[in-house]
């Protein structure tokens, strides 16, 4: 049997039916040795920023955790995962009759922009964007381009089948799921109270350096700072926060526990990016290989000393 100690980042995404930037369906291998090391296997997954939710998925349906809740204040995100579970049947039908041309998409970006009443149809019309956009970037453009002579066509990522029993699957299991549309301060505030220390919480708020170039609601430096104090206040809950591996970000949780990483975001083009993943007190962490590194706080230290240096030579020349 394989030795659950030897967690490298390994690729999943085999439930979540959402492209997601970030490549966070990577990391739930960890997370399941976290959620065993840590007695939570009975217990709660939380996701404060969904998204494509695909480490809650993997969680769920291979029976690491009884139940999950996903929250994302995102109007098109909350109303995709509304249709997966309350909606399921015209979800399925809407992706099985509707045609995966240039057109569709066009009729979709608009539904996209105006918005709508219906969770259905702006859910649909998110969904089809990100599974015929470029990265599943909602700004990324279509796959193979308007007039479709990429090497790739817009209907690459869209297998009608595989998409329709991922989203069956989750809707099967729709009684151990809890969904919110909150912004992630107020999810804390207001559901902290239902958690207690079966529960297991990771926080992936939108990058810092390329949040507003990948998400639909990007942060500014100030929603960071507000978003770590409010997760300081997180008392008897276990929680992990990761974030792109950056020195503004080590300053607001420089207090805990942390080990670097790195993602690929696009297979094809073999782009890496490093990230940092920060730890509540009392959580255990298991031993991991590379490319999950630990980096001790001297280095840390030693990086912020060159950063105050550098920025005092400069205001003196």
């Amino acid at each position: 049997m394989e030795d659950d100690r030897r967690i490298g980042l390994t690729q999943t995404g085999r439930y979540s039916p959402l492209r997601y930037p970030g490549g966070k369906g990577k990391i739930a291998r960890f997370m399941r040795s976290i959620v065993r090391e840590n007695g939570l296997s009975d217990g709660r997954y939380v996701e404060a920023y969904a998204g494509g939710a695909a480490v809650a998925w993997e969680l769920l349906i291979t029976g690491v955790v009884r139940r999950v809740t996903i929250n994302d204040i995102s109007r098109p995100v909350y109303a995709f995962w509304d249709s997966v579970l309350n909606r399921t049947d015209d979800l399925c039908r809407l992706i099985q009759d509707r045609p995966v041309t240039v057109d569709e998409w066009d009729y979709s970006k608009d539904i996209f922009r105006r918005g709508s009443d219906d969770n259905l149809e702006i859910g649909f019309a998110f969904f089809f964007l990100n599974r015929t956009n470029r990265s599943g970037i909602l700004n990324g453009g279509i796959i193979g381009g308007r007039d479709q002579t990429g090497n790739w066509k817009i209907d690459a990522r869209y297998n009608k089948t595989d998409l329709i029993r991922r989203i069956q699957k989750i809707a099967d299991l729709r009684s151990r799921i809890e969904i919110t549309q909150l912004d992630a301060v107020e999810f804390f505030e207001t559901q902290a109270s239902k958690w207690n220390d079966k529960t297991l919480i990771y926080i992936d708020p939108p990058y810092f350096e390329k949040g507003r170039y990948l998400y639909h609601d990007a942060y500014g430096q100030d929603d960071h700072r507000v978003v770590s104090e409010a997760i300081s206040k997180l008392n008897g809950v276990k929680w992990i926060v990761s974030y792109d591996d950056v020195m503004p970000i080590h300053n607001l949780y420089e207090d805990w526990y942390w080990l670097q990483y790195s993602l690929s975001y696009s297979a094809r083009n073999r782009l890496r990016g490093r990230e940092a993943m920060f730890f509540s007190d009392g959580l255990t962490v298991p031993e991991v290989p590379k490319p999950l590194v630990e980096i001790d706080r001297d280095h840390i230290d030693n990086h912020r000393n060159v950063a105050q240096r550098n920025f005092a030579n400069m205001a003196n020349t």
